[in-house]
């Protein structure tokens, strides 16, 4: 069951807490300044550690004003979106656009990359990244989705945010939003001079690390792998304290971490970080296969929180729940009112969303573009009036050579079942093509699926568990099974992939937060076939 929205507070107060706390806090920030000057180094940690602790003790203040608000806005659902959709017709004092009714009426929903829409896709998979939000607007949806984050996350486990206990390995973090003053301390965004590898590197020579952030999981995935392949130069910079970023020298540090490495892979993350409790991981549809085997391998042992569900033109869940460990495989998001208007796209979608029933949704966002996102969700609970969801597959996934259209998730079922039955096969991470991509290349055969898997713990695939896959392929989808049958579709084609494959394959993408699982560009499947390794 999920937690009751909070009671109602004075409306005065949630309007005046923005106000009040900058007024309390402002001594401290001109005085914590000229101390750090006047002590030096160890002043300024001083004061970044007094400013931090500060701005803890703010946190439940100000969440308890967003929450107070999203219970307002989930409360009265109708309302408020359309509230939210007149802040997309309205963003500017008087503009004439029409009003909600007239604006769903005339423009019809479109799909990213058509003509009608505004190329907020990006090819594969159509999914592209989030506009930029604003921390100054203190009712932008993904400010609050990190407010409510943090502490959802401080209030589950304890002391995670204290300083110095978090880092992010990638460039990019999962939350959405940078913090506005004074939380500031809170959510250390990285730099944009640090890339991956010097990010990864601070990382290691922290032993006490508690929490780990990345984008996404697919992203952390390649942390690791990378992790891997250039550990000895890490371990020599570690040793010697070169960087970037330079560091005090750690020998007895980099002999720890040259000893962990030698235990493989599984549960290399513990290991690592002896205190380490918690990887937070952004999900933007399609991560399972990467949360998965971050779960039984890398990060063995901890838990895994998405705090939020991210999609083209702004945030679309919040995951308010990171202390429920049933929820780990599939994350619930609540679908938060907006703005950016989110709507369900299904044959009589006008009525109230129904417990159970599966929706493709919809967004208008700031620049008026309203498509469809792709992403099938379905509604398992409520707060309020507004749904709660489990992402389930995305609609432009689907593959289809006859006709057949099989979806993303039924795909990925039989994909499981299949590495199951190949003794010491662990999936790491896989795509597709329909087989007329490749055009001549096919040798004239009949169309079927090629398949590109990354597999942990295999060098090679005989040609019979090959064909298990098209055996549980044929078991998930009856109309697979009777094309097979007629012949009409040739047995699925499957390629195991070298390590660091799919690494390559997203620096050749455009920047999107989620792999495509389908692929429909012939240069992005020669490249997979350049990597084919069996």
């Amino acid at each position: 069951m999920l937690p009751p929205p909070l009671l109602p507070l004075p409306l005065s107060l949630p309007l005046l807490l923005p106000l009040l706390l900058p007024l309390l806090l402002l001594p401290l920030a001109v005085a914590l300044p000229v101390l750090a000057l006047r002590r030096g180094p160890e002043g300024q940690r001083g004061a970044f550690v007094l400013w931090h602790w500060l701005a803890l003790r703010a946190l439940p203040w100000v969440a308890a004003w967003q929450r107070r608000r999203l219970d307002a806005d989930t409360a009265g659902l109708r309302r408020s979106q359309e509230r939210a959709l007149r802040a997309s017709l309205h963003p500017h004092p008087g503009d004439r656009s029409p009003d909600p009714d007239t604006f769903l009426e005339l423009h019809r929903v479109t799909r990213p990359g058509s003509d009608a829409s505004t190329g907020d896709g990006h090819g594969e998979g159509g999914r592209g990244g989030l506009e930029p939000p604003s921390p100054s607007n203190p009712y932008s949806s993904p400010l609050q989705a990190t407010l409510l984050g943090l502490d959802a996350l401080a209030r589950a486990f304890p002391g995670v945010l204290r300083p110095g206990a978090t880092t992010c390995l990638t460039p990019a973090s999962p939350w959405p939003s940078p913090l506005p003053w004074p939380l500031v301390p809170l959510l250390p965004r990285p730099l944009p001079t640090d890339g991956p590898r010097a990010l990864l590197l601070a990382a290691l020579r922290t032993r006490g690390l508690q929490v780990l952030e990345a984008r996404t999981a697919s992203e952390l995935l390649d942390v690791f792998s990378s992790l891997v392949s250039g550990r000895e130069q890490l371990l020599e910079d570690v040793a010697s304290g070169q960087g970037p970023p330079a560091a005090t020298p750690a020998p007895i540090r980099a002999t720890e971490l040259a000893a962990e490495l030698q235990g493989g892979p599984d549960g290399l993350a513990q290991r690592l970080w002896p205190q380490l409790r918690l990887v937070v991981v952004g999900d933007a549809g399609g991560q399972g296969p990467a949360a998965a085997v971050l779960g039984a391998s890398w990060c063995q042992g901890l838990r895994l929180y998405t705090p939020v569900y991210t999609a083209t033109g702004g945030v679309s869940g919040l995951n308010l729940w990171p202390e429920h460990v049933e929820w780990a495989e599939r994350p619930r998001y609540l679908l938060t009112p907006g703005p950016p208007f989110c709507e369900p796209l299904q044959e009589g979608a006008g009525a109230p969303w129904l417990l159970g029933e599966e929706y493709e949704l919809g967004m208008t966002s700031a620049t008026l573009a309203r498509c469809c996102l792709g992403d099938v969700v379905r509604i398992v609970d409520f707060y309020n009036q507004s749904p709660v969801v489990e992402f389930m597959r995305r609609r432009a996934e689907t593959l289809s050579v006859r006709g057949e259209a099989l979806s993303e998730d039924g795909f990925y079922r039989a994909l499981l079942q299949a590495t199951a039955l190949w003794p010491g096969a662990r999936l790491v991470d896989y795509c597709c093509a329909e087989s007329r991509l490749l055009g001549s290349l096919s040798d004239g055969s009949a169309p079927h699926y090629e398949v590109f898997v990354e597999l942990r713990g295999v060098r090679d695939l005989s040609e019979g568990q090959r064909d298990k896959l098209d055996r549980c392929l044929q078991d998930e989808s009856a109309a697979y099974r009777s094309l097979r049958f007629r012949g009409s579709v040739g047995p699925a084609r499957v390629h195991l992939l070298g390590p660091g494959a799919f690494q390559q394959l997203r620096g050749a993408l455009p920047p999107t937060p989620a792999l495509p699982r389908v692929l429909r560009r012939l240069d992005h499947v020669q490249l997979l076939q350049s990597l084919v390794v069996s």
